[in-house]
């Protein structure tokens, strides 16, 4: 009788530990909210508050709109990440200011199971919530670890180098410390390792059945859906696959995507009867037309003048009597507001006219966290792009600082580009080429107000969904070093470095991590 592969073994064995460490976290999972009774909840942040509302007011009230929670007395349902828009019927509304894909299939599950239950959200939140959160994010993980160990074992030569591998996958991520939470960046990781997964069995088994193809497409658009910057993987993983078999890319790969696509901007227009998701929506929006009269004679004036309520006419924009002008609360000028018809326009001072706009910033109303004057902490955005750069590479949320095993990751990836070792190359270029897209884009590419690290989490939370391609790219390096004792006694310092800060933040991943706390508490840094 054949016996076991001990390395297999040893990969039931991480994962078997990590899987509870998680279930365990899961167990005790809690929240202590702001408010005179101090409730307990199993929402951690804003951020899943957010998710769950729009999950809860789907079921329980058949709507997109979360005005009952978001703005309500309840403190366990208060969130800041909301927007605020005129919806289908005329009237203004709170809406969840994520995109509302991921909640609208979180809604199918909480409906299952308060079928099942016969309790809903609002009465059993620690029940219904991780029931939920196994099945969301546990369910998923094991899976991702299967496949990740079935690869780490093809593509590994040496049992230090997969045991190693594996380890880190299952340990040293800021991975596993999202999967007491609803987030979207356990879910986008896990789909791009399905991608790949796909991709590889086309690129270098020459695997050319059409499920397979479709497969990548689903994983790649469905990761894109829930990261924005994975559409560089979606549309290179395309394009690779394209290049190897373009008829089965066109009849799988692209059906595979145009649903997912199908399904993201549906669900949007659902929502916000608009195919834009809330995020794009931070400014003025369109010019509706030009008074003829300076917007300084109409702040003086005890009411809005004759001429204007004409002109509003004549565009197809009557105003009722009640239309008037209010500050905006950010402080950066004024608008025409409505109540009547609960409509609002920008107005921008352009000499002898004014400019009036359409409506269309959703983060800018009454209350709102997300003005200039109202963000608090690493929220106001760093001034500085080299610090930002310096911060999210090295410093208090730095990728190779807080996780350093990515360091091998980079020699290893660079190994297996320039030929210096045995490897899947087109992978490897695939993967440095995402980081370097990536890291444009969030440093160089982002506004003051989005150069905030992610907000107040665990570590820099927009890369996690390449934690897949990171962990298999480090696979040559640890082969090569596997025969020297000195460099696998920096590999093991490296990885406790890693695991420490994945298990700082272990039972509420939106905490800032410990490099961030303990630096404020030197004195090395401040935000107010």
């Amino acid at each position: 009788m054949p016996q076991s592969n001990p390395r297999k073994l040893f990969y039931y064995l991480l994962i078997v530990v990590s899987l509870t460490m998680s279930l365990a976290r899961i167990a005790s999972v809690e929240s202590r909210t702001v408010g005179p009774k101090k409730q307990r909840t199993p929402f951690l942040s804003a951020n899943d508050r957010s998710r769950w509302c729009t999950i809860r007011a789907l079921v329980d009230e058949g709507v997109y709109q979360i005005d009952s929670m978001a703005r309500g007395h309840d403190p366990n349902w208060k969130t800041i990440d909301l927007v605020r828009h005129r919806g289908a019927d005329g009237k203004q509304h709170y809406y969840s200011s994520k995109p509302p894909l991921l909640p609208t299939l979180l809604a199918g599950e909480y409906w299952l199971v308060k079928k099942i239950t016969g309790t809903s959200l609002a009465d059993s939140p620690f029940y219904i919530g991780r029931i939920m959160l196994v099945v969301t994010n546990v369910v998923p993980l094991l899976l991702y670890f299967v496949l990740l160990a079935a690869l780490i074992e093809q593509q590994g030569r040496t049992d230090f180098g997969r045991i190693y591998v594996m380890s880190v996958a299952t340990f040293a991520t800021l991975l596993t410390t999202f999967s007491v939470t609803i987030n979207n960046h356990l879910v986008a990781a896990v789909s791009v390792l399905f991608a790949t997964t796909a991709a590889i069995r086309i690129w270098y088994h020459d695997e050319k059945r059409l499920r397979f193809f479709v497969l990548a497409g689903l994983a790649a658009g469905f990761a894109t859906a829930n990261e924005l910057p994975a559409l560089s993987f979606l549309v290179l993983l395309g394009a690779g696959l394209f290049w190897k078999a373009p008829a089965q890319t066109l009849a799988g790969y692209g059906p595979g995507v145009l649903l997912v696509a199908t399904a993201f901007f549906g669900t949007n227009y659902a929502a916000h009867r608009d195919l834009r998701p809330p995020y794009s929506h931070r400014h003025d929006g369109p010019v509706l037309m030009m008074a003829d009269s300076n917007l300084s004679d109409w702040i003086a004036a005890p009411g809005l003048p004759a001429g204007v309520r004409q002109e509003f006419l004549n565009a197809g924009h009557p105003l009722s009597d009640a239309a008037g002008l209010e500050e905006r609360s950010d402080g950066r000028g004024w608008k025409l507001v409505d109540p009547m018809q609960e409509r609002q326009y920008a107005l921008l001072d352009k000499g002898s006219q004014t400019e009036i706009r359409f409506w269309d910033n959703w983060y800018e109303y009454d209350g709102s966290y997300w003005t200039e004057t109202s963000r608090q902490g690493v929220d106001r955005g760093e001034n500085s792009k080299w610090n930002y750069a310096f911060h999210v590479l090295l410093g208090h949320h730095g990728v190779f600082s807080l996780t350093p095993v990515w360091i091998l990751t980079l020699v290893g990836l660079v190994m297996v580009v320039s030929e210096r070792e045995k490897g899947m190359p087109a992978l490897a270029t695939l993967t440095l080429i995402l980081t370097f897209v990536c890291l444009v884009f969030y440093i160089g590419l982002r506004p003051l107000a989005d150069r905030n690290y992610g907000g107040v989490n665990c570590g820099f939370r927009w890369m996690i969904w390449l934690t897949p391609l990171w962990v298999m790219g480090m696979i040559p390096i640890l082969d090569r070093i596997a025969r020297y004792r000195s460099w696998r006694i920096v590999a093991f310092i490296l990885m406790g470095c890693s695991v420490f800060s994945s298990v700082y933040p272990g039972s509420n991943p939106w905490s800032h991590p410990w490099l961030y706390q303990y630096w404020k508490l030197l004195g090395w840094i401040g935000y107010s």
